[in-house]
This record gives structure tokens, sequence and C-alpha cells, in this order.
């Protein structure tokens, strides 16, 4: 019995999908809920999990196609999945070149003998770049490298398509003395929209930013008093985006215009604290919300964040994770950045930005000391936030951070 895999029903915002990399080929055993396929849309990479135990016996689009809601991807054997090893042995009964004859197989095994006309052959010796990202893969294949032959520099060790480049260049280096090699690589479908929704950002927004320094001793202090025991009591670490994350929902509730958005004349008042923060994927900048932050607790703050993180990591964020949001943080200072102007995210009117950490001389009472400074930026929308209002909401964010039991106790 044959069971249809379809595309999942996409939300109104999402027209299609594109198909990013099947995890199976035909004639291949699947099992129930095991990920067959990897769909890209405009937001995330969906997962398309086998509905049933059995052997994949037919795939109806190959990576890079275009999907719609309910599309037939794949059909599978049912319960057939004792019959999925002779499709692997086939190659030992198969005759000599030449020979004529051919042996009867099972049903499986002529869906394995189809597969190489259903997926993508790798050209490289080892195979292996089924698990490298489509750019990664398209390199691999295009320079014939194997990639279990290349030091990775991505997370864990992940080889990245910048160490495919490097390694091929390496290589016709020493060879010609010196190419210089070029690669035109099509933009994947997040990477488009993340690239339209800056330029929107930058065309429909009068954007401003402004500027503050805060000085996290006390945090660090408090960090390192309390550290070990909220994480045993907790189960998770006491981050500094807990600090920052609640000094936001907390300045938003007094300032409500930053928490604010335009929709044409009108401007809509949020009376909750819905903020995007912004995590790095390898295949770009992802912002899932975490809802009513000015409710959560630090600990509830931390776990959200890190679940986020973790799903963003493994392609497992939802549709749903990215949708809404009042305001966003990020965080470029986990990559060393020391000052920018973060880009508004609309329709949201404000962004908070951070940075790294530098210890720095400072004046307090009257002495030079050295003190773990941050500068802090808030890109926003002058339409409806005043320069006044930005500066005000800035330096409220640094009180409360400067005077971390106030903002533990609300005040």
């Amino acid at each position: 019995m044959a069971t249809e895999v379809k595309v999942p029903v996409l939300p109104e915002s999402v027209s299609d999908a594109t198909i990013a990399g099947w995890h199976k080929k035909a004639g291949d055993a699947v099992k129930r809920d095991e990920n067959l396929v990897d769909l890209e849309t405009d937001k995330v990479v969906l997962e398309v999990p086998s509905p049933v135990d059995g052997v994949l016996k037919e795939i109806k689009f190959k990576e890079g196609d275009t999907v719609t809601s309910q599309q037939l991807l794949a059909l599978i054997e049912e319960g057939a999945a004792a019959e999925a090893a002779p499709a692997k042995d086939a190659k030992e009964d198969a005759p000599a070149a030449g020979n004529e004859e051919v042996q009867p197989k099972s049903g499986a095994a002529k869906a394995g003998a189809a597969a190489p006309a259903s997926t993508k052959p790798a050209p490289v010796k080892s195979g292996g770049t089924g698990e490298l990202p489509p750019g990664a893969r398209f390199t691999a294949e295009k320079e014939g490298i194997d990639p279990s032959q290349v030091e990775g520099t991505g997370r864990r060790g992940a080889v990245t398509k910048e160490d495919l480049v490097n390694y091929a260049s390496g290589r016709t280096a020493g060879v010609s003395g010196g190419a210089r090699p070029e690669e035109r690589v099509p933009m994947t479908r997040i990477r488009k929209r993340i690239a339209e929704r800056l330029m929107q950002s930058k065309n429909s927004i009068a954007m401003l930013t402004s500027f503050n320094e805060v000085n996290l001793g006390k945090v660090m202090a408090l960090r390192k008093e309390l550290g070990e025991q909220f994480q045993k009591d907790t189960g998770v670490k006491l981050g500094f985006m807990s600090f920052f994350a609640k000094a936001a929902a907390n300045a938003l509730q007094r300032h409500p215009v930053v928490n604010a958005s335009v929709d044409g004349d009108d401007i809509i008042y949020h009376g909750y604290a819905d903020i995007s923060v912004a995590v790095s994927t390898d295949k770009g900048l992802v912002t899932p919300v975490l809802r009513n932050v000015e409710r959560m607790s630090f600990a509830e703050v931390e776990k959200g964040i890190g679940d986020y993180a973790k799903a963003a990591r493994e392609g497992g964020l939802k549709l749903e994770d990215l949708q809404g949001g009042t305001f966003t943080i990020t965080n470029g200072g986990t990559f060393g950045s020391l000052m920018s102007t973060p880009i508004v995210n609309p329709p949201q009117s404000a962004i908070l930005g951070m940075h790294a950490i530098k210890e720095r001389a400072i004046v307090e009472d009257g002495k030079v000391i050295a003190a773990p400074m941050m500068y802090i930026a808030l890109s926003y929308d002058h339409r409806i936030i005043d320069g006044k209002d930005a500066v005000l909401f800035l330096v409220d964010i640094k009180n409360q951070l400067e005077n971390p039991g106030r903002m533990v106790l609300g005040l």
C-alpha cells in the first residue's frame, strides 16, 4: 500500500517553498517521523517527516524545485522495510557489462535501481555531501571535493562553503601558481527574504540611531554571586540576554511609543512586550519572538532564548515562532562588534543593539577606574519616536542594568 507524502499546509503569508534537500533516496528504508526532506520558505526551513514505516518508493520533485501546499512530494510503500536490503545489494547481483540477461528483482530493488534518476548524484569520492548546506554541497559537487578531506570551521567543525572554496583555491594555486577562483551561487530563499526586508526597512522608515554606554560591573558581580545557584535551581544558565530582555520589557512599559508601530496614518500601541531576539544561523539571521516578556521570569527568558537558539541551529523553528514581535534585541557583541547601527525590523519601530563588553577607564566618584563597559544602540523610526523618547528609553535601560537589584524588584 502506497502512502502519499505531501507538502504541509503553508501559512497564508507563504505562497510556496523550495526543495532544499532530500535526506533519503528512492529505495531507502524509512521510519515513521524520520525527516525525509527539507523545504525552504521565505522565513524558515520546514522538515517533512515520514508518516509511516516503509520504503521510499518514488520521489516527485528534485532539489531546487518549487512546490506549493499539499503537493505530492513522494510515495512510501508502507510496511515494506524488509525489502529495502535487496535494493542496496543490487550492485552485487548485476550482470557484467554487455550481458543482456537481467535477473528479476523485487519491487524495492527496482525502486533502488531508479534512484539515480530521482536524486542528484554526488561526484565526490566518498559521498558525504548530503549533510552539507545547499551552497556548500553545490561547491563540493562542482569542484569534485571530498568533504571528509576538508577541515571545517563551522559550528562543531561543520564544513562550510567558504572552507570548500578555500580548499579548492589552495589546490588550484598549488598547480597553476596563483589562480583566483570565483563562484556564482544563487541566494537561498531565506537570504532573499532578508535582503527584501532590509531594503523595505531602509526605504520605508525614517531611521535614526542613538547611543549610550552601560557599566555592567554590577550585573557581572550578580551573575558571579548567584549564577551557580540560579543554574542549580532552574536548570539554565544566567546569561546577559535575560537582563537586557527584562530591562527592555520594563522600559517599553514606561515608554510605550517605542513599543508602537505605524499602520498607514495610525499608530498602534501594544500593551505587551513581545520581544524578537536575533539568532544567527548558517542560513542567515532569524528573529524568534519571546511573548509577554514583561510577565516572564529571568529563568523563563533564558530557557526561551536557549530553546530558540537550539531550534534555529537545528532547523526546527516554526513559522509561528517568527511572527509578531513588537521590539527586537540583537547582540553583535557575540561576534566582537564594538558598535553598530542595527536596522529596524518593520512593522516594529525600534531595535536595541548590544555589543562587546570591554574594560575601559571611566571616572567614578572622582577616581579613574577600569570597568566592564558596553555600548548600546537604539535604532528607531523617527516618524513616531522623537529623539527625546529614544534617549530616555536608552537611559532607562542603562539605569536598570547599572542597578540590577532595582530591576529585579521592578523598580
